[in-house]
């Protein structure tokens, strides 16, 4: 299968900004990124990419940021081998030690999980990844039923299993990202979890004690009537994948409706998590 690269080139760009640029092209299948000097590499399965739909990203940025790109059509490469040469264990509140397959286990630590994420995101490093697993470390997640919605390596659902939740639903709408969440769910001996390729359309007929929604602030607000509906009374809610101004107030203001209301918040750069509840 052949690819296309995108290389963006910039004059000035915030970190924030490039964050949020990459956020908007994964939404259109974009599934891998490498940075170089002056901007980024960005990688898309040859069949999946219009270059209109990416004219209409980059035109919500016009006026934040000059940018030029480049593109060209490359044969496959072997992803697990070049996010090898960069990827690094992360240990988060020295609690939770994520690795890959290649790097030595650390039992020392209470929850270890193992990560091969092919072109799939959510290997921790991201703020977003690392203040998801900060709230399912903090929270009572035994024997909960517990739905991640855009899962991407499913590390986030993995680690409410090694917790003990009782049942997992991890929903991604990319077919790399399911994949990868079935297999790092092997990798880490979860049996619990079932994983479906899609968006708010598959979420199961059930209810949830805890919903696990890291995307980005328009998905979110798109599918809140949704996640609603499939919460429990009392249950939890944690979303990331977007920014304290103006997104959060904004994702406030639609829960409200629902009875779900805001708890608190991390804030990690730009990017901010934040705990719901349902009344």
């Amino acid at each position: 299968m052949n690819y296309i690269q995108v290389t963006f080139s910039f004059n000035t760009i915030e970190e924030y900004q490039q964050d949020l640029l990459i956020a908007e092209l994964g939404d259109i299948g974009f599934n891998t990124f490498e940075e170089v000097d002056g901007g980024f590499l960005a990688f898309i399965d040859l069949n999946t990419f219009s270059e209109d739909q990416l004219k209409n990203v980059l035109k919500q940025f016009e006026s934040d940021f000059e940018c030029s790109y480049v593109i060209s059509e490359i044969e496959a490469k072997n992803w697990n081998e070049e996010w090898e040469k960069n990827f690094e264990p992360l240990i988060i509140n020295d609690q939770c030690y994520v690795r890959a397959t290649f790097h030595e286990a650390q039992p020392a630590y209470p929850y270890e999980i193992v990560i091969d994420p092919k072109m799939a995101f959510g290997t921790g490093h991201h703020q977003t990844t690392t203040m998801m697993i900060q709230y399912i470390l903090e929270t009572d997640v035994k024997d909960k039923e517990i739905l991640d919605m855009g899962c991407g390596t499913a590390i986030l659902a993995i680690l409410a299993a090694k917790k003990g939740a009782s049942g997992l639903i991890a929903i991604d709408n990319d077919e790399v990202c399911y994949e990868s969440s079935v297999e790092n769910a092997a990798l880490n001996g979860v049996k619990n979890l079932e994983a479906f390729c899609g968006g708010k359309e598959v979420i199961p007929s059930k209810e949830f004690d805890i919903i696990l929604a890291n995307i980005n602030r328009n998905i979110l607000i798109d599918q809140i009537p949704v996640y609603a509906t499939a919460l429990k009374s009392g249950g939890q809610i944690f979303f990331s994948g977007f920014y304290e101004s103006p997104d959060l107030d904004m994702i406030k203001a639609t829960c409200l409706p629902f009875g779900i209301q805001y708890v608190n918040h991390k804030k990690i750069g730009e990017w901010v998590a934040a705990s719901f509840i349902k009344d």
